[in-house]
């Protein structure tokens, strides 16, 4: 493992006992552009009842919350995964909210996240893995050399943070 940060999956009391950390992680990320779901303007208020629901969902068993912390323990990173899928589909999951601040990008944080969700998902009896990403994004690059397909793209899907209309890239992985 990158001496630089170590990964934890979180449960839900410890995402409650991290949610000022969680929503700053966020609401960086939101503030910088990136297509997670959130319009601008994004406030704290947001960021953490968007982690307090996360915490839930976690309790309930229908999501895992993997957590990056460089080496002074602050939360850097973050990647969910959707686990409580329909009857029919109990070999797949969901990637969602991969999250990197800005100050801990480039230093192998998104992939040791990503690696790390597909053991646990490995663990979890998970063999098809899907996203969904911003056309054009950088994170769209990134999936593809972390060896993610790409099985097309669906105009207009959603609005990026300031209103403008993106086409969505839809991944998978097979584990």
């Amino acid at each position: 493992m990158n001496p630089s940060f170590t990964l934890h999956n979180f449960s839900a009391s410890e995402i409650l006992a991290n949610l000022d950390a969680l929503a700053e992680v966020l609401s960086h990320c939101v503030h910088g552009g990136a297509s997670v779901s959130f319009m601008l303007p994004f406030s704290t208020e947001s960021a953490l009842a968007f982690w307090r629901r996360t915490a839930e969902s976690t309790a309930r068993h229908e999501r895992v919350v993997l957590v990056a912390k460089d080496a002074g323990q602050r939360i850097v990173g973050t990647v969910q995964m959707v686990i409580d899928q329909p009857e029919n589909q109990p070999h797949r999951a969901d990637v969602a909210k991969l999250l990197v601040h800005e100050s801990a990008r480039r230093k192998g944080v998104a992939r040791a996240l990503m690696q790390r969700l597909e053991e646990v998902a490995i663990d979890t009896h998970k063999t098809v893995l899907v996203l969904d990403t911003a056309t054009g994004s950088g994170a769209e690059q990134f999936y593809h050399q972390c060896g993610w397909h790409k099985s097309g793209e669906i105009p207009r899907y959603a609005l990026m943070p300031d209103g403008e209309l993106t086409a969505t890239s839809i991944f998978y992985k097979f584990l």
